[in-house]
């Protein structure tokens, strides 16, 4: 009997608490708008009981800032593509920052710091106009973010930068939605080593192992010769090429393979090419010399 009681009294506690932190919620979001000078300005909710008005207007608001936690912060993430007389590169480049460029690591001594990956001076300027425009699109805080970016690019090769409230938050997961970009997808390549990132446009995407931190990686230098071989070949939509890719658990491998195979039938075709030349001048000369 005593446990009932004492349970009931814990459950009567909880909702109290409860009630408790509504109520202030309520009174703030929930109160009808006023105008500069402090007149109640009617609203949708105004016919209804006052109680039932608050409620209903802390609901809405409650959805609003739902929307504004989920949804990327505007419905164009990038400003218009230059006009003339300015140039603007005929792809987008679009890269996470923490474990394609950098790598995060912690210690008691430091805290956290942020290493720079090996090749990142050299990837940007191959990559950076006229071929690409390059735009760093991470989940990190704005405020963590911007200045390792400042640190990474002291060139400016980077043009934009698009951090968390960017991001589309689905299934505890912040997702960059590149149809936000303003950029025609077609001509659109998004780096990241999370295929939940780019579950939205999985197409687009060229996924890429987390970097660790070693210090012999050479990834970045092979990944600028893909880019820019997609960028000089002039591709139409670079999703055809990216398909190509995604087949591969190690896309740049994959790459260095087709590089190395198209080098060797390109010196066999020389050597035919040599051969055959000799085969021709041989002959000329036998039927030269029969002639005299």
């Amino acid at each position: 009997m005593a446990d009932c009681v004492l349970k009931r009294e814990k459950s009567a506690i909880k909702s109290n608490d409860a009630l408790g932190a509504v109520y202030p919620s309520c009174t703030v979001s929930g109160a009808p708008p006023q105008d500069e000078e402090g007149n109640i300005i009617e609203d949708e909710y105004s016919h209804m009981p006052a109680l039932k008005a608050y409620i209903y207007r802390t609901y809405k608001e409650m959805l609003y800032y739902n929307k504004l936690i989920k949804d990327p912060s505007r419905e164009k993430l990038l400003p218009d593509p230059l006009t003339e007389p300015y140039y603007q590169p005929p792809y987008t480049l679009v890269l996470e920052m923490t474990g394609i460029l950098v790598h995060p690591d912690w210690t008691y001594q430091t805290g956290w710091r942020f290493k720079k990956r090996p090749g990142v001076d050299y990837f940007l300027q191959q990559v950076g106009p006229p071929f690409f425009e390059i735009v760093i699109y991470t989940s990190e805080q704005g405020f963590t973010a911007f200045p390792i970016i400042d640190t990474l690019d002291p060139n400016g090769y980077i043009m934009y930068r698009l951090f968390r409230d960017a991001t589309r938050y689905m299934d505890g997961h912040h997702v960059k939605d590149l149809s936000c970009l303003n950029r025609d997808l077609g001509r659109v390549i998004f780096v990241d080593w999370n295929e939940r990132s780019f579950k939205l446009q999985p197409r687009n995407a060229l996924k890429l192992k987390r970097w660790s931190g070693n210090d012999d990686d050479k990834t970045l230098y092979d990944l600028a010769n893909l880019l820019r071989a997609i960028a000089t070949s002039e591709v139409e939509d670079v999703r055809t090429v990216l398909d190509h890719y995604s087949q591969f658990d190690d896309p740049i491998l994959a790459f260095k393979e087709n590089q190395r195979r198209l080098q060797e039938e390109e010196e066999k075709r020389l050597q035919d090419e040599k051969s055959k030349k000799s085969s021709l001048a041989s002959t000329w000369s036998s039927n030269l010399l029969r002639r005299r």
